[in-house]
């Protein structure tokens, strides 16, 4: 293996390079858009794809695309296991102090997908729980996490997921989505109002710097998640967030 000059390998290093541009191309893509998108000659990446099919990291379609493999599926479970695990003590002291359900999701394709949640005292079953898959642009953790992303990056995946509506409430045609996101970016959190369900609010605010597009959430009733909620909880996500933030990229 060919070795570089800051001691990584050359060829792990560009087994994901193309990993992560399969990913960030929506999941599947041609041989010449991976060429165009890389300075890696042609052979090479063939050879990195042929290995990785035969690995079952990707999988070449009947069309020809190359699109990610079933044996990422365990690897990311691993990791979304371990990202909850560590979020957990800031989503628990976020319940301590606000009595509502707190959650982190994660951006997975074109969906998010809830990797860890600590429950409200208050019995009350909502639409969130572990290993559940959302749309993004119905959830105030899709919304947080939309508003990190360029507009034309946002088109791309409500275009590919579709924008349904669960509730008459929910946001159902991109420009609205994106006039909405506008708002996020310059308040700093999102608002779910019962977009996702009907008697639910939600604020959620996106963990700035992590390696995956990732936010955080508080959610309850309308009754009791009101303004006055909002002025304690949108500081505390904030601290949550830049806490969970420094202990996901400490070296």
């Amino acid at each position: 293996m060919a070795e570089k000059a800051n001691g990584g390998v050359q060829s792990v290093e560009r087994v994901f390079e193309l990993l992560e541009l399969i990913t960030d191309a929506g999941g599947d893509v041609t041989l010449s858009e991976l060429s165009s998108s890389t300075e890696l000659p042609l052979p090479t990446i063939h050879r990195l794809l042929r290995t990785l099919v035969s690995l079952g990291y990707i999988r070449q379609l009947p069309n020809r695309r190359y699109a990610l493999g079933p044996r990422l599926i365990r690897l990311g479970e691993g990791a979304n296991k371990q990202l909850g695990a560590l979020a957990r003590p800031q989503l628990k002291s976020l319940v301590d102090r606000l009595g509502e359900t707190s959650n982190m999701a994660v951006l997975d394709s074109d969906m998010v997908i809830y990797v860890a949640q600590v429950p409200s005292l208050h019995s009350m079953r909502m639409f969130t729980e572990v290993g559940r898959r959302a749309h993004t642009h119905a959830t105030g953790v899709g919304k947080a996490i939309l508003a990190q992303l360029d507009d034309e990056v946002v088109r791309g995946i409500v275009t590919r997921a579709g924008m349904p509506t669960p509730t008459d409430k929910s946001i159902g045609d991109v420009d609205s989505l994106l006039a909405d996101l506008n708002l996020i970016r310059e308040r700093g959190y999102s608002i779910d109002e019962e977009e996702q369900e009907i008697g639910v609010r939600c604020f959620a605010m996106a963990v700035p710097n992590a390696p995956t597009p990732t936010a955080i959430s508080v959610s309850g009733p309308i009754s009791r998640v009101d303004q006055g909620f909002a002025d304690r909880a949108v500081p505390l996500l904030r601290d949550a967030a830049r806490t969970i933030s420094e202990e996901l990229n400490q070296s």
